[in-house]
């Protein structure tokens, strides 16, 4: 048997929601039915990116700005898309 759902509090601001919730002993379960939850698509989200150090071979890298030169696009975004490429590309194989 569910047992009823609490209402979710009115909040002054952000901050004040935000703590509620990382409270642990507010568990979004006791005020969501998330059996009823559809999946969300947010288009125009830009994801976070986080920097990384990656050592190349000075060739591999003159060879890929040599690339990204004739394709007139940075560097840093052909590497970006060629490993988004590969990842797809594995996933699809794995699958």
């Amino acid at each position: 048997m569910n047992k009823p759902l609490k209402p979710i509090p009115k909040f002054a601001s952000e901050a004040e929601e935000r703590a509620f919730w990382e409270t642990p002993d507010n568990d979004s379960t006791a005020y969501l039915d998330w059996s009823k939850a559809k999946r969300a698509v947010f288009p125009n989200l830009k994801p976070s990116t986080q920097a990384i150090s990656l050592r190349l071979p000075v060739s591999l890298l003159s060879a890929i700005k040599v690339r990204a030169n004739r394709m007139d696009v940075p560097y840093q975004s052909l590497i970006k898309t060629w490993l988004a490429e590969k990842a797809a590309e594995t996933d699809q194989r794995s699958a």
